[in-house]
């Protein structure tokens, strides 16, 4: 595993953790190449019941590190190829874990960092923690990260976040009352509560957690009379 991120394990949980805090945690392309791999080795440890992620420091991630990235033209033309094919690659939910995710903001939370709100299974969050989306505000337009916000919360707060740009910060407790975190806990508590989350989660049947996760994600992403399987 690269430098860029942390695979930890406490009992049945497994956590990836973003180790980059001197630059708030954005991605470089050493992470967002060893994203996939540190996905892989979760999902395929079977001491591994449930993962946590987070971020070292006082960010939790900050998306894109467009500095080092301009310095990295091959690193620069795939991150384009993925975005043009709707590909990136970094999520759990992007690179098919069917282990019940449970992500901990610990910080801000920007850009493509929302990727990983949008697309794990539970979201809770730091009362320090802080989420923007500043694609706007640099000429870029925001569209995964949204697109899934919208789809997991309220629109409108989700809209104005990205219209908005670099503009618009929504706290913790904000983001508790649009839906997009379950839980907001005091920045020392946080990984005990998403590690004691995570250890109730992993009583269930892995087999049954994973059926269940397919299923409520299934509900999510098609209309409801097809997720349920209704006649007609």
């Amino acid at each position: 595993m690269n430098e860029s991120l942390l695979l930890e394990r406490d009992g049945p949980v497994g956590w990836l953790v973003f180790n980059r805090p001197a630059v708030g945690n954005a991605m470089d392309a050493s992470m967002m190449a060893g994203l996939p791999e540190a996905w892989a080795q979760l999902e395929s440890d079977t001491a591994v019941r449930v993962i946590a992620v987070t971020g070292r420091g006082p960010a939790f991630q900050t998306g894109l590190d467009l500095t080092q990235l301009s310095r990295d033209p091959a690193a620069l033309r795939e991150m384009s190829r993925r975005t043009k094919r709707a590909e990136p690659g970094i999520t759990a939910w992007h690179n098919g874990v069917t282990k019940p995710v449970i992500t901990a903001v610990n910080g801000v939370c920007a850009g493509a960092g929302l990727h990983f709100v949008a697309d794990s299974d539970i979201v809770i969050a730091s009362a320090s923690a802080t989420f923007l989306d500043p694609h706007v505000s640099v000429g870029q337009v925001s569209a995964f990260e949204a697109v899934g916000l919208a789809r997991r919360g309220a629109f409108g707060p989700v809209a104005r976040m990205a219209l908005a740009g670099a503009h618009e910060r929504v706290s913790a407790e904000q983001a508790r009352r649009f839906g997009w975190v379950s839980e907001v806990v005091e920045p020392d508590a946080l990984r005990p509560a998403a590690q004691a989350l995570g250890e109730r989660v992993a009583e269930g049947d892995p087999a049954l957690l994973a059926a269940l996760k397919r299923a409520l994600w299934q509900a999510l992403e098609t209309g409801l009379s097809e997720a349920r399987g209704d006649p007609g």
